[in-house]
């Protein structure tokens, strides 16, 4: 006989623990304090990303962040505010901004970027969720500076050393691959090793998948405290009841943090909010694409194009700052000419918050304190690319099953 397994968080992490745990046989519940239909795992750029090797805490992210403290639409926004549990956050980011943390990160994030697609590919062929859009085009990093061009090609480089597929472009071999872009752009860097979805599509079928198979999921529920016996939480309380449940899984994103701080862990997340616009009428746009200089992210989705980026840390909120939305607009057209982003495309911008660990490395596995909760959490900007990898290996900490790859570099307890 399975499990009871109660998780904390309906976004993509918390959902593919759900389908994970339900595969290993256990009675799942989901509680989410939203109606589950934004946020984060709704408004990302939808990329599976083994390309992305590189931590957010790498060497300069800092200074940047603090070139730009004051420039609210600039694409890695740090509000300044006094605020003890930022504070703490941001120095121990710097701490992990340095050439041997990205060393030993680097493999890691290859490892569980790899698995994640591979998930994603055998969900997709089994059809269990329907047919969602699931492509292999690879991601186009273009530049506009040989600057950018220059650091690119250092990332792709390395890329391909850790066995990656990965081709550097020229102009002309990038006008075949997209026509149309501005004659700005030098070149590009392409990922091969890359997919793309649309969230949204995904998020629905697999919620409408876990209730057809039995998993009870809890909306517009807030959970506020925990009842703990000896080395276990024996109780979650919410707004609405109380549960009980064998194993306790905290995948609440960005407020991990403030229900950690009830479990009386130290778990440092910060929300680092993202935007998104959507246009949907035909944009010439068939290849994903991150526009180097302004960070901005571009997917052929069904039925429209996403324009999605920024990076901003001001707390968890879903204010709309419209100059950074305005900014993502200007990047885009500035590299598709023939595009225009209107106003009403622009007014209708969501935002959603991602959790981001100080060294850029998601937290997975067991809490220390306690013997029946597993943490999934803090992946960044990796959370979509990550979620079905994260929910594979919490469902095998739980079963006591070898975990499909190592986790020590993602333990919730590491120091910074």
């Amino acid at each position: 006989m399975g499990k009871s397994i109660l998780i904390v968080g309906g976004g993509i992490v918390g959902l593919s623990c759900a389908y994970y745990n339900l595969k290993e046989g256990n009675q799942v519940t989901v509680i989410d304090k939203s109606d589950m239909t934004q946020g984060a795992s709704y408004v990302n750029a939808g990329y599976l990303t083994p390309s992305h090797i590189i931590p957010l805490s790498s060497p300069g992210m800092m200074a940047k962040g603090i070139k730009w403290m004051f420039n609210s639409s600039s694409p890695f926004y740090m509000k300044p505010r006094l605020d003890t549990d930022f504070l703490a956050w941001a120095w121990k980011f710097h701490k992990s901004a340095n050439h041997t943390h990205v060393e030993k990160a680097i493999p890691l994030i290859r490892d569980i970027n790899l698995l994640s697609k591979d998930l994603y590919t055998q969900l997709h062929d089994s059809g269990e969720l329907g047919d969602f859009q699931l492509e292999q085009r690879g991601l186009l990093m273009l530049y506009k500076t040989q600057k950018e061009g220059r650091l690119e090609k250092e990332v792709a480089r390395r890329a391909a050393d850790e066995g990656l597929e990965v081709r550097e472009l020229s102009r002309l071999e990038l006008d075949a691959l997209q026509p149309h872009l501005s004659q700005e752009i030098l070149g590009a860097v392409h990922y091969l090793c890359d997919a793309h979805t649309s969230p949204r599509e995904i998020m629905i079928r697999l919620k409408d998948y876990l209730l057809g198979q039995g998993v009870a999921i809890r909306t517009r529920e807030v959970v506020k405290d925990f009842t703990i016996q000896g080395r276990a939480i024996a109780a979650i309380v919410t707004d609405k009841d109380t549960y009980r449940a064998d194993e306790v899984v905290l995948a609440s994103g960005s407020w991990s943090q403030l229900l950690g701080k009830k479990l009386g862990l130290s778990l440092s997340v910060q929300a680092g909010k993202g935007y998104r616009i959507n246009v949907s009428r035909p944009t010439g746009i068939r290849m994903p694409a991150i526009l180097m200089e302004s960070k901005v992210a571009v997917t052929p989705m069904r039925d429209f194009t996403r324009f999605a980026g920024t990076m901003e840390f001001s707390g968890i909120n879903h204010r709309i700052r419209t100059e950074r939305v305005r900014a993502i607009a200007r990047a885009a057209e500035s590299y598709y000419p023939s595009l225009k982003i209107t106003e009403k495309e622009m007014a209708e911008a969501k935002c959603g918050l991602r959790p981001v660990s100080p060294d850029g490395l998601p937290y997975i596995g067991r809490a220390g304190r306690y013997d029946n909760l597993t943490i999934a959490t803090g992946h960044a900007m990796m959370g979509w690319s990550l979620g079905p990898a994260t929910g594979k290996l919490v469902a095998e900490i739980i079963a006591h099953k070898k975990p499909s790859m190592s986790l020590d570099g993602f333990h919730p307890d590491r120091k910074f």
